[in-house]
């Protein structure tokens, strides 16, 4: 005997197996990733590569750029636009596994 989906909040019942259900992200949506490294020549191509590998129509000229207070690390906030949670988490594992990168929020 199987139990009926419960109907969430709206009165709707939840679509098994469907992914954009199953977020809180609303698909297509900007979604900004602030990402931390040493500050060395090639970072912010690194970011901007990594970054167009997953959104093709990305636009480096709206990266954000902010030294470190000692002016040792980068943070850079990258805007891209999500269109699955399959995406983000690609990009967000292409970022944190890159020798550059320190940390990815």
């Amino acid at each position: 005997m199987t139990t009926p989906p419960i109907p969430a909040a709206n009165g709707t019942t939840p679509s098994a197996g469907d992914p954009r259900k199953d977020s809180l992200i609303e698909y297509p949506s900007r979604f900004p990733i602030k990402v931390m490294g040493a500050k060395v020549d090639g970072f912010v191509h690194v970011v901007t590569e990594l970054a167009r590998q997953f959104d093709p129509a990305f636009d480096a000229a709206t990266m954000e750029l902010r030294d470190s207070r000692a002016g040792n690390y980068l943070g850079i906030t990258i805007t891209i636009t999500a269109t699955s949670r399959a995406q983000l988490d690609g990009l967000y594992r292409a970022l944190s596994s890159h020798p550059l990168v320190k940390v990815v929020l």
